[in-house]
C-alpha cells in the first residue's frame, strides 16, 4: 500500500497517445520501453477508431497505447513508430503532465534516461 504522495509539477513529463492495431501493440509497446523512449506504456485492447482516411470513413479495431516519457524522448518515441508502425500516418499525440505524484515522476524521469 503507498505510503502519504506528494503531488509535484509535472516538469517535461508527457504522457503521448498512440493507436495502433492490436496486433501490433505489443511489439510497438515493448519497443518504446526497450529503447528507454518511454518509462511505461499502458495497452487499452478493444477500441474502435472511426477515421477519415484517403477519402474514406473507416472503422477499425485498434489498441491504444499511453505512454509516459519527457519532453527530451519526443523524437526517441517518433523514431520508434517510424520503425515499428505497421500505418502510413500513426497517431501520435503528445499531452503535458500538469502535476503528479513526485515518486512516480521522478521514476519515470529515470527510466528513460
Amino acid at each position: 500500500m503507498a505510503g502519504k504522495l506528494k503531488v509535484v509539477d509535472g516538469g517535461d513529463r508527457l504522457v503521448a497517445l498512440i493507436t495502433v492495431p492490436a496486433e501490433h501493440a505489443e511489439a510497438v509497446s515493448t519497443a518504446l520501453v526497450e529503447t528507454q523512449s518511454a518509462a511505461c506504456v499502458n495497452v487499452i485492447s478493444g477500441l474502435t477508431s472511426v477515421y477519415r482516411w484517403k477519402g474514406e470513413v473507416c472503422r477499425d479495431p485498434e489498441s491504444l497505447m499511453i505512454v509516459k516519457t519527457t519532453a527530451e524522448k519526443r523524437q526517441a518515441v517518433a523514431d520508434v513508430l517510424t520503425k515499428h508502425h505497421p500505418y502510413e500516418e500513426p497517431e501520435l499525440i503528445f499531452l503535458p503532465i500538469q502535476s503528479g505524484s513526485e515518486s512516480y515522476l521522478s521514476w519515470l524521469s529515470a527510466m528513460v534516461q
